[in-house]
């Protein structure tokens, strides 16, 4: 009897990152797996199941306009619950750092299933920062029983807070395993404004914000910097793919629309984005995901934080932390775009985050925890801080 693996996600990077394992996991054929879509963001996400092929068993759909944590919390607990009762999964599997994660983990506690955590173990040491993400991590990490770490870094964070040495496996990111996927594949027409923006003489610098900590003051500082940037230097052009929801717009829509260097896009199919990663020359974001995403493409990252999970990346010399001061990111993204020896520096850095092997890793723990092959995979050892 096939054992049954119940995979929940629910936002964008999350769908991404999983998609790797449950393509895998199907075409090993040696399990029954369930996915469960929450639907914490809804058109974004759609995106990336649609241009995955994914399959999906459950939708909760449990998107609301302008929704409290609180009710992407109890909404998710109210939902899987009873598919928990009538899947009778052997394992849930969750992703990251979202409410969805933490919030499923915990159904599955309820349950008394076991938790396998993907991406476990990343720090910032700062329970509001990002929030509510930090805290989503390490009370999904509490309630986990195998811990998918990224990184030796992650391992290590797990082990300093009492985690069993053998429930750890570290198998690079399964974000590396879907991008180097994606980037192997013709870049997809471009709609007429982006057509033209690329085609612009002179760099091209593509801009992500989104994250919740960000909301207010810290947006409105990153937007006067890139209005500032686009004075200083009028050849620059920011590719900005804008996040939908109405915290974002309003800040950027409201500062840079008059801004002729740059230019807005609705959020970008996967695929698409991607491309746009590689035509671009830097990436500026707040976004956890793409610190690990634009190295692997030669793309220096300004990341527009205070703290980062993500250390490996700063020590490594593919990232930048920058915050969120204007003239910080002001200056540091021209030093880019005109030192050329900066840049290098930062383009042939080593990215530690992954090979393209993360959910074959995962899988092969999975069959080795249960009884399906006799050796356990070997971690990922390509980066050791």
């Amino acid at each position: 009897m096939a054992h049954t693996l119940f995979i929940t996600f629910g936002t964008r990077p999350e769908a991404i990152k999983m998609a790797p394992v449950v393509l895998e996991l199907r075409r090993r054929e040696r399990f029954r797996v369930v996915t469960c879509l929450t639907g914490q963001h809804r058109e974004m996400l759609d995106q990336v199941v649609e241009g995955f092929s994914l399959p999906i068993d459950h939708d909760l759909n449990i998107m609301r306009q302008r929704q409290s944590l609180g009710h992407i919390t109890s909404a998710v607990l109210d939902g899987i619950d009873p598919l928990l009762e009538a899947e009778k999964p052997d394992l849930v599997m969750v992703h990251g750092d979202t409410t969805t994660t933490f919030a499923a983990a915990l159904a599955a506690y309820y349950r008394m299933v076991p938790v396998a955590h993907v991406e476990a173990g990343l720090r910032t040491d700062n329970i509001y920062s990002p929030f509510p993400e930090e805290m989503n991590r390490r009370l999904a990490d509490r309630l986990a029983d195998i811990y998918y770490a990224p990184t030796a870094a992650a391992r290590k964070a797990l082990l300093a807070e009492g985690a069993s040495p053998e429930r750890i496996v570290v198998t690079g990111n399964t974000v590396i395993d879907a991008l180097l996927a994606t980037a192997s594949t013709p870049a997809p027409p471009w709609e007429t404004k982006l057509a033209r923006a690329l085609e612009r003489p002179g760099p091209k610098v593509l801009v992500t914000v989104h994250r919740r900590e960000s909301w207010g003051t810290p947006m409105e500082r990153v937007a006067q910097a890139i209005k500032r940037v686009s004075e200083q230097s009028p050849k620059i052009t920011f590719l900005f793919p804008i996040h939908l929801n109405p915290a974002v717009r309003d800040v950027f829509r409201g500062a840079l629309d008059t801004v002729r260097q740059v230019v807005f896009t609705e959020p970008l199919p996967y695929r698409s984005f991607v491309h746009l990663m590689k035509a671009a020359d830097v990436v500026i974001t707040d976004s956890g995901g793409i610190q690990e995403e634009a190295p692997t493409l030669g793309k220096p990252v300004l990341v527009m934080r205070d703290t980062t999970e993500r250390p490996e990346g700063i020590e490594a010399g593919t990232a930048r932390l920058v915050g969120t001061d204007g003239d910080v990111i002001a200056r540091e993204l021209l030093l880019l775009l005109t030192d050329r020896s900066a840049y290098e520096r930062m383009a042939n850095a080593v990215n530690p985050y992954g090979d393209g092997h993360a959910a074959e890793r995962i899988a092969d723990h999975l069959e080795y925890r249960f009884g399906l092959r006799t050796t356990p995979p070997a971690d990922f050892s390509g980066y050791t801080p």
